[in-house]
């Protein structure tokens, strides 16, 4: 019993595992941050261009 708990207390897969995930999904975060935040400031310079043009 005692080799077993040693065994499991060593063991990181699973933590390593989840601190993947944190860092995908950080990542995702960060991604969709920027794509929102450029997808208003363009949304803006073609609506400032179509109106310039009419």
């Amino acid at each position: 019993m005692q080799n077993l708990l040693s065994l499991f207390s060593r063991d990181e897969s699973g933590a390593t595992a989840i601190e993947y995930g944190l860092i995908a999904g950080l990542i995702a975060v960060v991604i969709i941050a920027t794509i929102t935040t450029v997808g208003t400031s363009l949304s803006a310079k073609f609506n400032a261009i179509a109106a310039n043009l009419t």
